[in-house]
C-alpha cells in the first residue's frame, strides 16, 4: 500500500481541487493507497473539509494537531501515521502535482528506497527563485552530508527509510530532506515542473523561510562555528602584520600618508576597526547562541507535536 502525507494549513480554497487530482491521479498507480491529511492547527474551514472527504471515502483520514507546530512537525506527524510501504510526502497547494507520483513510484518498483523530486522550474517570483538557488547550493557546499540540489520535500520513501526518522532520528529540530539524504539507502532523483499554487497564498511567510534554512545549514554543518576561527586566524594575523608596520614607522620616523608619527593620526581607523571587530565578535556570539539553542531545545524532549484527534469515515478516534 502506498500512503500519501500531506500537511494542511487554511488551505480551504484548496482541499476540493487536491482530493480531485489526487483521486484522477490514483487510477495510474495501480497500488491501494490513504491519504493522510495533517491539520497543522488551521484556523479556517479546512478541518470541516478535510473530514468531510474522511465521509465520502474512506481511503482518506485526518491527523489533527492541538496547534500550529510547523510544517517539518506536521510532516513528522504524518510519517508517524502512514502504514503503506512506501510513504510520499507532498504539499497541499498543489505545486507538488499529484501526477508526478506515478514516476517517484516506477522508480521504487526498480527498486530505489528513496525517490526525490528535484524541481526543473518554479513558478515563484524572481526573487524566491533567487534565494531557493543560493540556499541550496550553500547547503550543499558546507554540509557534511549530500543533500541533493533542488529537490524539496515531494518524495517517496520505502517502509524502511520512513522507519529510521520515525524511530531513530527523532530530534526534534526538524529539517527532513536533510535526514532523508543522512539515511542514506538507495537513493535518486526525478525532475519535475514545479506549478503555481493553486489558490491562496503561501503559508511560508519570510520569517518561517528563515527559519527553515537557519535549520537546514546549522542542523547539518559545523561550518558556521569554524567561521569564528578562521576570522580570529585572519584579525590576529592582519593585526600583526599593521602592529609589526606601525612599530617600524614609528622607530625611523617614516612618513605615512604624509603624517609623521609623532603627530596624532590614525583615530578613524582605530575606530573602524573597533567597531569591525565588534561587530565579529557578536556575530560569532550569534551563532555560538544558535547552537546552544538547539541543544536546549534537544536537551528539554519536549515532542515536536501534540495530536488532538485523528478523523477516519467522519469519525474521531
Amino acid at each position: 500500500m502506498l500512503s500519501i502525507v500531506i500537511p494542511i494549513y487554511n488551505e480551504t480554497k484548496i482541499i476540493t481541487n487536491l482530493y480531485e487530482r489526487l483521486t484522477s491521479a490514483g487510477l495510474l498507480w495501480h497500488e491501494e493507497y490513504e491519504v493522510i491529511l495533517v491539520d497543522d492547527g488551521s484556523i479556517d474551514d479546512s478541518l470541516e473539509q478535510m473530514v468531510a472527504l474522511t465521509r465520502k471515502d474512506a481511503r482518506f483520514s485526518v491527523v489533527k494537531l492541538s496547534r500550529n507546530f510547523g510544517h517539518q512537525a506536521a510532516i513528522s506527524a504524518g510519517l508517524k501515521t502512514a502504514k503503506g510501504d512506501a510513504v510520499v510526502i507532498m504539499d497541499g497547494d498543489l505545486q507538488d502535482p499529484p501526477e508526478a507520483l506515478l514516476s517517484l513510484l516506477e522508480k521504487w518498483r526498480e527498486g530505489y528506497e528513496v525517490v526525490y523530486a528535484v524541481r526543473q522550474n518554479r513558478k515563484e517570483n524572481i526573487f524566491k527563485r533567487t534565494a531557493y538557488s543560493i540556499f541550496y547550493r550553500l547547503l550543499q557546499r558546507i554540509s557534511n552530508i549530500d543533500i541533493p540540489l533542488d529537490s524539496g520535500d515531494f518524495c517517496l520513501m520505502d517502509k524502511k527509510v520512513v522507519n529510521v526518522l520515525n524511530h531513530t532520528l527523532t530530534e526534534n529540530i526538524r529539517f527532513v530532506r536533510g535526514l532523508r539524504a543522512y539515511a542514506g539507502f538507495r537513493q535518486t532523483g526525478v525532475t519535475y515542473e514545479r506549478d503555481a499554487r493553486s489558490a491562496g497564498k503561501s503559508k511560508y511567510t519570510a520569517s518561517k523561510l528563515i527559519g527553515l534554512a537557519i535549520s537546514g545549514l546549522l542542523g547539518f554543518s559545523m561550518f558556521p562555528l569554524r567561521i569564528a576561527v578562521y576570522a580570529g586566524l585572519f584579525i590576529s594575523t592582519t593585526s600583526i602584520l599593521i602592529g609589526m608596520t606601525y612599530f617600524v614607522i614609528r622607530v625611523f620616523n617614516i612618513p605615512l600618508f604624509g603624517h609623521y608619527a609623532t603627530e596624532a593620526t590614525g583615530f578613524a581607523t582605530l575606530a573602524v576597526g573597533i567597531y569591525l571587530l565588534g561587530g565579529i565578535i557578536l556575530l560569532m556570539l550569534g551563532l555560538l547562541g544558535e547552537y546552544i539553542g538547539r541543544i536546549y531545545i534537544e536537551v528539554k524532549d519536549r515532542p515536536m507535536y501534540i495530536v488532538d484527534e485523528v478523523y477516519r469515515q467522519g469519525e474521531a478516534e
